[in-house]
């Protein structure tokens, strides 16, 4: 029998093959507005709550944070220095930029005890609470001072300290920081959330920011082009992303679109329900690793914009593993292997395949299942809006899924996502996956006092996750932003987070002088 590779070809939408920018009409940039479009809207503006990509990075411009992390995801002071006064005992002095709430009052070290302290308050209900558990007491010496006494030392524990920060007056007089938020951060909210229509001002100039969700990229990209938004970011098909690199290339007076990429950090994956009778089975998996050309994936639905990922890290990462063995694409044998758990062409393995509703994750999750069928596995495919989708994968409800861990820096995801602790609502071990050597690996690597050897631990750990198979490994996709001539600065994340609106400049139409530059 022949090998075959069975893929889906990109089709761009007709408006797209006909659109002529000469004869929309544009939408103005003179009222110094910046409109980006957004696939999904932020569903939750406390940032130690939120749990959603585009609301963590959204609340990433409305809050202040302790601790950044750098390239290879170790920590940098944020708005605060340190010191480990001892390996279980750390004081944190802040600094003076990123102090002042937009309320107008000025962030003290009380507000990170009282933020931290509410993450800690089971109450609360923060999914970082287990994370944060080893803090044993916060004290303040003084205004500017907080410091952390843990129950056992963790030469990451500042690294953890990424949460933005609320004020305590606010905590404590129970504001709603979902639909109200209140921090720090270059951007404040300007008015109530509206469907579809989050506005924010930019603090420094008074840039006013609108995120507009738009969910089909078709439409996205079509309002790009119009001038109705001036910047994507992510979230399109290939195809489009090609679209749109064409006719930026094309130049002339159409107001051509710029698009600029950078290889991406973030893991997508194939997720497995282990509690399932037939999904629950190693082999099952196994097999299916086998069915699906990754390459093949990459080479076509891509375009190329996405490498191989075999671990939650990429290799250059310092806990990262350089070195694992990627699953062969063999359908042969994962046919044998099916075949000798009973399954038989007229008694085929069926299966039932997770995605959201976006037109380009539904043409992948159709390439896997014509894949799979070459290694006889039938795959059903469902696909939902994400809220609902979401709301299976937490609650369980599946045998199959796609996703992608988004801002994944450090190696407490996982604990986070694959201790036996850790199963939802505790955690995000989504798939159920239960071993007490994954667990063991998880605590020692936590317990080491040196980075190097907690990276020794992380490698064996992925070993171990590698042969297990709770998940299956498939890329880490590049970021890609599309944007306007008059959207200029801005600075793509490998991690797609929005810190680069922070600096962005919008030049306004007859203008020579940008709206940020023209500002007192």
């Amino acid at each position: 029998m022949r090998r075959r590779h069975v893929l889906l070809s990109p089709l761009l939408s007709p408006f797209l093959l006909t659109s002529q920018g000469g004869c929309a009409k544009r939408a103005s940039t003179a009222n110094g507005v910046l409109r980006f479009g957004l696939a999904n809207p932020p569903r939750n503006l406390d940032p130690r709550l939120a749990t959603d990509a585009a609301s963590e990075r959204v609340n990433r411009l409305l809050y202040s944070r302790l601790v950044e992390l750098d390239d290879q995801g170790l920590p940098v002071p944020g708005i605060a220095r340190w010191e480990a006064l001892s390996p279980t005992h750390y004081r944190f002095e802040l600094g003076e930029s990123g102090r002042d709430f937009s309320d107008g009052t000025r962030l003290l070290a009380a507000d990170v005890a009282a933020t931290y302290g509410s993450i800690l308050d089971p109450v609360t209900a923060s999914p970082h609470r287990v994370l944060l558990s080893l803090i044993r007491e916060i004290r303040i010496p003084d205004g500017d001072q907080v410091e952390f006494l843990l129950h056992e030392r963790d030469p990451l524990f500042p690294a953890y300290l990424g949460i933005g920060i609320l004020p305590a007056a606010a905590i404590a007089a129970g504001r709603s920081f979902v639909e109200e938020p209140l921090g720090s951060g270059p951007f404040r909210m300007l008015d109530g959330l509206e469907p579809g229509r989050l506005r924010l001002e930019r603090r420094r100039d008074g840039q006013v920011l609108e995120l507009l969700t738009v969910k089909d990229p078709n439409v996205r990209v079509m309002k790009l082009l119009r001038g109705e938004i001036q910047m994507l970011q992510n979230d399109l098909g290939p195809e489009l992303v090609r679209f749109l690199e064409q006719r930026g290339a094309l130049g002339g007076s159409e107001s051509p679109i710029r698009v600029d990429t950078r290889p991406g950090v973030n893991f997508s994956y194939l997720g497995f329900n282990l509690e399932d009778p037939l999904t629950g089975q190693l082999p099952v998996r196994r097999a299916i690793a086998q069915a699906i050309d990754r390459q093949a994936l990459v080479r076509h639905l891509f375009h190329g914009r996405a490498r191989l990922a075999e671990s939650l890290f990429p290799p250059e990462h310092w806990a990262g593993h350089p070195a694992l063995t990627p699953y062969p694409f063999d359908p042969y044998g994962a046919r044998d292997r099916i075949e000798s758990l009973g399954f038989t062409p007229e008694h085929p393995l069926t299966l039932t395949l997770k995605t959201t509703s976006d037109p380009f994750r539904v043409r992948l999750a159709t390439a896997i299942q014509a894949q799979a069928a070459e290694a006889g596995i039938r795959l059903k495919v469902q696909s939902h809006d994400w809220g609902t989708f979401f709301g299976d994968v937490k609650a369980g409800r599946f045998q199959l899924f796609l996703l992608t861990w988004v801002g994944v820096r450090l190696p407490d995801i996982f604990r986070y996502a694959f201790h036996s602790a850790s199963v939802p609502p505790a955690g995000a071990n989504r798939g159920r996956y239960r071993s007490a050597e994954a667990d063991r690996l998880i605590e020692a690597a936590r317990a080491l006092p040196e980075l190097a050897d907690q990276a020794r631990i992380y490698r064996a750990l992925a070993e171990r996750l590698h042969q297990d198979l709770p998940c299956l490994g498939l890329w880490y996709e590049d970021q890609v932003v599309a944007v306007r001539p008059e959207v200029q600065g801005y600075r793509l994340a490998a991690d797609g987070n929005y810190d680069g609106l922070a600096e962005l400049r919008l030049q306004l139409a007859g203008s020579a002088q940008s709206l940020a530059s023209s500002r007192p």
